[in-house]
């Protein structure tokens, strides 16, 4: 987790696959996993009845985490 917080702050491919928390040698399918995994894990939704500090923390990090499946995908050109 803390290599994937870490590479929030960071906008190459190496650190898109960091928040991933996935290896740039991973399948298509383990980059879907991965994304929906920590989704999951992220979604503010889930964080909703721990305070708005929470909540602002989890909807940050799920914008980073989107941002950087979308540029994995890209880069792969996975659809």
């Amino acid at each position: 987790d803390a290599a994937s917080l870490k590479a929030m702050y960071y906008k190459d491919i190496a650190s898109a696959y960091k928040i991933l928390e996935i290896e740039p040698a991973a399948t298509e399918e383990e980059i879907k996993k991965a994304y929906r995994k920590m989704a999951v894990k992220y979604h503010p939704d889930k964080v909703s009845q721990l305070g708005e500090d929470v909540q602002k923390a989890a909807k940050e990090k799920f914008q980073k985490l989107q941002e950087a499946y979308e540029q994995v995908k890209k880069q792969r050109g996975i659809a």
